[in-house]
């Protein structure tokens, strides 16, 4: 017998056949990354809708549209508008945290703050840029979307100066 030292675990990919250290499952899968964007998007859409308010039919169907190109194709219209009720505490009082409900706050900073550290800042631009879409759908910004906005700017790392200058590009660009 010869000693060949310790053993080193490893883990095999099932799709190329590579070989990885076990740390490597502690990365996020292409599948898990997928999600938490999908679900990002959809709270990102949710929260610019509500700060704006569910009147104007333009913004609806923006927010209905990113949802959609989230990967939620059968969310219409009906889903998005119940799943904000329940998220904005309707029947309650409504405690509002930089223009939010305190639900819409809180599953904003859970899905945009995990996120972060997974997505190039192109990435992040984006997921501001979606959310101004929509605010910029009935018209211009209300200064409850430009705080919820600015909150999403923060969740997802991004500098005061540089959510302003991005809000301001996005009023002069055509979606």
């Amino acid at each position: 017998m010869l000693p060949l030292g310790p053993v080193i675990g490893s883990v095999q990919c099932t799709t190329c056949h590579g070989r990885y250290g076990v740390q490597s499952l502690e990365q996020l899968t292409s599948v898990r990354l997928s999600a938490m964007l999908r679900d990002a998007q959809y709270t990102v859409a949710l929260a610019v809708l509500a700060a704006g308010g569910t009147g104007g039919r333009s913004a609806r169907e923006a927010a209905c549209a990113v949802v959609k190109d989230a990967g939620f194709e059968d969310c219409g219209e009906a889903q998005v508008l119940a799943a904000l009720a329940a998220l904005s505490g309707l029947g309650g009082e409504l405690h509002q945290a930089h223009g939010l409900a305190d639900g819409l706050a809180v599953e904003l900073h859970a899905a945009l703050e995990p996120l972060t550290a997974h997505l190039a800042q192109q990435g992040r631009e984006r997921l501001l840029l979606q959310g101004a879409w929509i605010a910029l759908a009935d018209g211009r910004y209300l200064p409850q979307e430009r705080e919820a906005l600015a909150e999403v700017g923060r969740c997802l790392g991004l500098g005061e100066e540089q959510v302003g200058t991005l809000l301001e590009a996005a009023t002069r660009a055509a979606h």
